[in-house]
């Protein structure tokens, strides 16, 4: 059985950019009879609220989208994390943002920091010199971390190359999102992530701790990003694409309609309702170009 999720962080209204995602992913599970979760991804205490989680909740009701099961807060689980967190090769990471500029080289192409190892092999006695608390690093492999993203297709990445060692535990005692969110999928039986394209350089290193932690690897899927006129991503700081305003504006069969539109399964702004939009639902309909957002909506 296909088992999806849709997995929102409370740290703000959701937009509209949030409920394409949602959609395509509800469509998705439902088109094939499947099991939809929602998690709420509260990894951050100083961003997350109740009220967010309460209006994200209803958020998703009031259009239709609803799910099967509600996973547990990712704030209630650090144990459970820590369970994973003890079967990986790790090692704790003394170095500042600066000294990690600093030492780092960026990757010719996407300008993205890549980690030079430099507290991997500290010895004990340096390690006990330093003042201050440490991260935890996961040593990854130097080979080929190779997918087939149901948008992108054929992806592949060398972590010890293009990304070096990543973080699983923050300083604060926080399980990083990487880690946290693979224990949450395979915890799950999760067999499909549909989520946007800004994180599909995160993929290769969700393989490798699925890997690492004998896990089965879900099929992702990753979805263009809706964008402002000027080419800026949406964000919760954009108050008139936030819920607040558009259920203001619109009945839920509207913004399904312009939902669809944007992700070119009707070819309109026309209202309809969910039933018909999963019998109209077809992956191979989604593109890969960002989605301009008009001053229309």
């Amino acid at each position: 059985m296909t088992v999806g999720r849709f997995a929102p962080s409370p740290s703000g209204r959701m937009h509209l950019g949030n409920l394409f995602t949602a959609l395509l992913a509800w469509l998705s599970v439902r088109s094939q009879n499947g099991k939809m979760l929602l998690r709420i991804e509260d990894l951050d205490p100083d961003r997350s609220k109740q009220a967010y989680i309460d209006a994200l909740k209803d958020d998703l009701q009031w259009l239709g989208l609803d799910w099967d099961e509600e996973m547990p807060l990712q704030s209630t689980r650090s144990e459970f994390y820590g369970r994973a967190f003890a079967q990986l090769p790790t090692y704790p990471c003394y170095c500042s943002r600066n000294e990690l500029h600093d030492a780092s080289a960026p990757h010719a192409s996407d300008g993205k920091f890549i980690y030079a190892g430099t507290c991997r092999n500290l010895t004990d006695d340096e390690r006990k010199a330093k003042i201050r608390k440490p991260a935890w690093r996961v040593c990854v492999p130097d080979r080929e971390i190779s997918f087939t993203d149901g948008i992108f297709g054929d992806q592949k990445e060398n972590l010890a190359k293009e990304c070096g060692d990543f973080i699983v535990r923050r300083s604060d005692g926080v399980y990083a999102y990487q880690l946290a969110v693979v224990c949450d999928d395979a915890d799950g039986g999760v067999t499909e992530v549909v989520r946007g394209c800004d994180l599909l350089n995160s993929t290769p290193r969700q393989i490798w701790l699925y890997q690492a932690l004998h896990k089965p690897v879900p099929q992702f899927y990753h979805v263009p990003l809706l964008v402002a006129p000027d080419g800026k991503r949406l964000s919760k700081r954009e108050k008139s694409l936030d819920m607040a305003h558009l259920r203001s504006r619109f009945q839920p069969e509207e913004l399904l309609g312009i939902l669809s539109n944007l992700a070119g399964l009707t070819g309109e702004n026309n209202p309809v309702s969910t039933a018909e939009l999963i019998e109209l639902f077809s992956w191979e309909k989604i593109g890969k170009d960002p989605i301009v957002v008009n001053s229309l909506i």
